[in-house]
C-alpha cells in the first residue's frame, strides 16, 4: 500500500512541478523564486540528514558525485525556470520526457552501454518527431517561446549529463547524502545569480507564488526526491518509467484548466508520439525477453 501511495504522489507531484515553477515566478523574478525553493529545500535537506542520522563525507569521489549533482541542480533548474517564463507549463514535463532517451544515448557513448538498438533508436525518432512538431508549433507563437522549447531541453540534456556523470564515479552514496552534497555545491552559485542579477526582494508576492514556492522548497525537493529512490528500490524500472507516461498529460491538463495553457493539434500530436516513443523505450527490450 505505502509502495502504490508513493507512486501515485510521485505522479502527482511531477505533474504538478511545472506550474508551480511558472506560479512561483508571480510578482517577482524567476531567479528569486528558484533561489527561494533551494534555500527552502537546503533546509529541509539538512533536517532529514540529521533525521535519518546519515553524515556527508568528502573523499574524492563525493566530492566529484556532489559537483555532478550541482550540475543537474544548478544548470538545469536555473534552465528550466528561465524558459517556464516563456512557454506554457505542460510543455516542460513533455519535453523533461526525453530524459531516457538523451541518458540512454550518453550512456552509450560515454559507459559503453548497449542502449543503441534499432528498436530503441526508432523510439528516438519517434520522440525527436515529436520535439519538433513542438518547436514548429512554438515557433508559430512567438521567438522566445521557441528559445523556451529549447531552454527545457537544455534543462533536459544536463539533467541526463549530470545522472551519467553520478554514474560514472559510482560513489555509491546514500542518496539523501547525494543530494543534500549537491544542494550545497550548488546554493553558492544561486545566491550569487541572484545577488548578481535580481538582487531585490520582492515587497509582497501573490498568494499563488509564496505557495508555489513552498510547496516546491517544502515538498518537491526534499519529499519528492526521496520518495521517487524509495520507488525506485521497491519497483522494476519498468514500472517507474509509467511516471514519464502519465506525468505529462497531467501537466497539459492542469495547466490548460488551471492557468488557461492552449491545447493545440500540433501540441496533442507532438506529445502523442512523444509518450509513444516513452513506451517503445520502455517496454520493448521486455517484450523482446519474453518472446525469446
Amino acid at each position: 500500500m505505502r509502495i502504490a501511495l508513493s507512486f501515485i504522489f510521485i505522479v502527482l507531484l511531477w505533474a504538478t512541478t511545472p506550474l508551480a515553477i511558472k506560479w512561483s515566478a508571480d510578482g517577482s523574478s524567476f531567479i528569486f523564486g528558484v533561489t527561494a525553493r533551494m534555500c527552502i529545500g537546503m533546509v529541509c535537506l539538512i533536517f532529514m540528514l540529521l533525521l535519518m542520522r546519515q553524515r556527508l563525507v568528502w573523499h574524492s569521489k563525493a566530492k566529484q558525485t556532489y559537483f555532478a549533482i550541482a550540475v543537474q541542480i544548478y544548470g538545469a533548474m536555473m534552465a528550466v525556470y528561465w524558459s517556464a517564463q516563456f512557454i506554457p507549463s505542460g510543455w516542460i514535463s513533455v519535453i523533461f520526457g526525453l530524459t531516457p532517451f538523451i541518458t540512454a544515448v550518453l550512456s552509450a557513448l560515454w559507459l559503453g552501454e548497449r542502449s543503441l538498438s534499432w528498436d530503441k533508436l526508432l523510439a528516438y525518432t519517434l520522440g525527436l518527431t515529436g520535439l519538433a512538431i513542438m518547436f514548429h508549433s512554438a515557433l508559430h507563437i512567438s521567438y522566445t517561446t521557441a528559445l523556451g522549447v529549447l531552454g527545457v531541453l537544455l534543462s533536459t540534456f544536463l539533467q541526463s549529463f549530470s545522472a551519467v556523470w553520478v554514474k560514472l564515479i559510482h560513489a555509491q552514496l546514500p542518496a539523501i547524502t547525494q543530494v543534500t552534497g549537491g544542494m550545497l555545491f550548488a546554493l553558492p552559485f544561486y545566491i550569487a545569480s541572484w545577488w548578481f542579477i535580481d538582487g531585490t526582494l520582492p515587497a509582497t508576492l501573490p498568494v499563488n507564488a509564496a505557495l508555489s514556492i513552498l510547496y516546491l522548497g517544502l515538498i518537491a525537493t526534499p519529499i519528492g526526491f526521496a520518495l521517487y529512490y524509495y520507488i525506485l528500490t521497491h519497483l522494476p524500472a519498468t514500472s517507474v518509467a509509467l511516471i514519464t507516461l502519465v506525468s505529462p498529460v497531467l501537466a497539459l491538463l492542469l495547466g490548460h484548466y488551471l492557468n488557461k495553457e492552449a491545447l493545440t493539434l500540433e501540441i496533442v500530436t507532438g506529445t502523442g508520439l512523444i509518450l509513444c516513443a516513452l513506451v517503445m523505450q520502455s517496454f520493448a527490450g521486455q517484450m523482446k525477453r519474453l518472446r525469446g
